[in-house]
């Protein structure tokens, strides 16, 4: 929109007063024939903003001239008001453009003010966890924007593990960013629930209002979610770690690594807790590094389940398909190369 941008422009020249053509023309994402153009009409609107030609010209606000940018258009204030978004959620919900303005009118009051540097200046926001790969999700800005009288849903939904999406109708409380993923946070049944939007597969907005509980809303019911998601659970398991393997620990089990004691040879005694017995699985991927001391049955599944992965790793002694003439053994899990005697 040309007047969204004859704004844009004003506000990078009360930031630093002179900037080039070619330089505007990138900021603004247009040619410098369409700069040239936008100065030309604000200064025939009486905006005291000229182009200088020459080596050193540019295009110039006149000092002293100041631009009004205390007030935030609606969209800008929805972009600031979720500030700790970053810019691929911004985008998500298609405030990128709208928190950019905001940050330009910020930026020009501060330097109207004289101000040097903002902490914005020295700190990044990036959401998204490390290594995590792209997903396809439902579309955020619709959804938030459906959701903002607070209506009814029936989605369909695939739990995790199920291989086919199932109808429930939701009650909506709003949506949620966390480590990089966003959750639909609902009741089902009067009971509170995080529905993750990659599992999320359509969603239908009934005539009917949400039936919410009363005195809840989405921060009190996202603050309970988080904290029955990471209470530590009932089953305290002692095991010993190698010392150097602290780091990595932390990082993966979290709040679930309560205590770790001073090293001793090497390895440190810790205390990891879990809300039943089988979760133990996670400390296979320690590998040797770990070893569990109790209690008794914590032990014992990790014995079960390492010994099921050594028997599916382990090459067979003696296998149905050997039989003379080289080839593959035909068992799945197999491979090994035989021979079948029963051919020439």
């Amino acid at each position: 929109m040309k007047a969204t941008r004859l704004l844009a422009l004003l506000l990078l020249l009360q930031t630093c007063q002179r900037m080039s053509t070619s330089e505007l023309a990138e900021r603004l994402e247009v040619s410098r024939r369409t700069v040239l153009r936008d100065v030309e009409a604000l200064s025939a609107a009486g905006v005291p903003v000229y182009a200088e030609r020459g080596r050193h010209g540019g295009i110039v606000l006149l000092p002293g001239a100041r631009l009004n940018a205390s007030h935030l258009e609606p969209a800008e204030m929805e972009a600031l008001s979720i500030a700790g978004l970053d810019r691929a959620q911004l985008e998500q919900l298609g405030l990128d453009g709208s928190r950019d303005m905001a940050v330009r009118k910020i930026a020009a009051r501060r330097a109207a003010a004289g101000a040097g540097p903002s902490l914005a200046d020295l700190v990044v926001v990036d959401n998204a966890g490390w290594l995590a790969p792209q997903r396809d999700t439902a579309s955020v800005a619709d959804l938030a924007l459906d959701l903002l009288n607070l209506p009814r849903l029936r989605v369909r939904y695939r739990s995790s593990g199920d291989d086919r999406a199932l109808s429930r109708i939701l009650d909506p409380y709003g949506l949620a960013a966390k480590s990089g993923r966003w959750y639909l946070v609902a009741d089902e049944d009067q009971r509170p629930r995080l529905f993750s939007l990659e599992r999320l597969d359509s969603y239908e907005v009934l005539p009917e209002p949400a039936r919410l509980r009363t005195g809840h809303d989405l921060r009190s019911v996202w603050a309970g979610l988080v904290r029955r998601t990471e209470t530590p659970g009932r089953v305290a398991v002692r095991a010993r770690l190698r010392e150097d393997r602290l780091d990595l620990a932390g990082r993966i089990l979290g709040s679930r690594l309560e205590d770790v004691e001073p090293p001793h040879d090497g390895w440190c005694p810790v205390t990891i807790v879990y809300a039943d017995v089988e979760s133990v699985r996670q400390l296979l991927q320690f590998g040797n590094h770990i070893e569990v001391l109790a209690p008794a049955d914590a032990r014992r599944r990790i014995v079960e389940l390492a010994s099921d992965l050594v028997r599916r790793h382990a090459p067979p002694t003696s296998c149905p398909g050997r039989r003379g003439s080289p080839r593959r053994c035909r068992r799945p899990v197999c491979g090994e190369r035989v021979t079948d005697r029963g051919r020439a």
